[in-house]
Order: C-alpha cells, then sequence, then structure tokens
C-alpha cells in the first residue's frame, strides 16, 4: 500500500490545534535510517510535545500511526513513519551515535563488555546498526522491557 504524506501530515495538523499546540509548520523528509517518511514539526513549544526523555513524542507518535492506520487489519505500510520535534530525535541520534563510538572505544580499551543505560527499541537499533561494521566490536541487547539495554562487547581478532 502506498503511504499518503499529505494525509498524514493533515492528521498531524489536526491533532496539534485539539492540543492547542501552535506550529509554524510540518516538514516531510526522509528518514535516514529507515528510508521512511519524517515528519518534523516546527514550533516554539517544543517542550510540551517532547516531554521527559521524549516520552510525549513516543505517545504522539502512537497516537497518530493508529489514526494513519484505521480501518486498517493490521499495521502495514501507512504506518511506518516516524514524527520528529525541531530536529531532537535527530540530535538525539548523533549523541547516541558518538556515546556508542565513546562505549566502544571503552569496551576496546578495557577489553570488557560495557552495559549502557536502557533505552528504547529505536535507540537501540540506532547503537547496534552503528557498530555494526567494526570487526572486533559486538553488541547485543539485554534484559526485558524497560530495562532492555545494549552491551557493547569488545572481541578479541584472531590473527
Amino acid at each position: 500500500m502506498i503511504m499518503d504524506t499529505e494525509k498524514i501530515k493533515k492528521y498531524i495538523e489536526e491533532v496539534l490545534k485539539l492540543m492547542k499546540i501552535s506550529y509554524d509548520g510540518v516538514e516531510i523528509t526522509e528518514n535516514k535510517h529507515t528510508h521512511s517518511p519524517k515528519f518534523v514539526i516546527k514550533t516554539n513549544e517544543s517542550a510540551i510535545l517532547i516531554g521527559i526523555k521524549g516520552m510525549n513524542l513516543f505517545a504522539f507518535n502512537h497516537i497518530i500511526k493508529k489514526i494513519a492506520s484505521r480501518g486498517k487489519e493490521e499495521e502495514d505500510e501507512s504506518a511506518k513513519f516516524f514524527i520528529d520535534v525541531n530536529n531532537y530525535q535527530e540530535r538525539l541520534e548523533e549523541e547516541l551515535k558518538n556515546k556508542a563510538k565513546v562505549m566502544s572505544e571503552r569496551a576496546r580499551s578495557f577489553k570488557a563488555d560495557i552495559e549502557l543505560d536502557p533505552m528504547s527499541s529505536y535507540e537501540r537499533m540506532i547503537v547496534h546498526s552503528c557498530l555494526q561494521d567494526i570487526p572486533d566490536i559486538k553488541t547485543e541487547s539485554r534484559g526485558e522491557g524497560r530495562d532492555r539495554h545494549v552491551v557493547i562487547k569488545y572481541v578479541e581478532q584472531k590473527i
């Protein structure tokens, strides 16, 4: 099924109006990691939409995806998009990549496993993909639910 990005943009704008949140616009771009549509809300009221550790933004994404997939048997291509506010997620991704690289160097230096703090599945995916091409570093997710986190492991290279 082909995604109607203009329709999703309208859903976002309608929910923002219902929430009485002023915004300058909703820009449609492409997510660099998933190559799916990304809707970036430009607003001065970003704190309300983002919330603590992005929890409100996560909920907002969930609501819009439910609206977009309304009337469909299962979640399909119409729900494969992401909503960001003032490029918050993009900055978060860069911070995560930098942290992953620093921690992989630490794992290599100490020849030990480094456990990161619990994070969302999306954040874990960013860490895994960021480090996947480093031959002596492996990553795995451990834990359950809110405690699920990434472990960065140094793997001795055999010569």
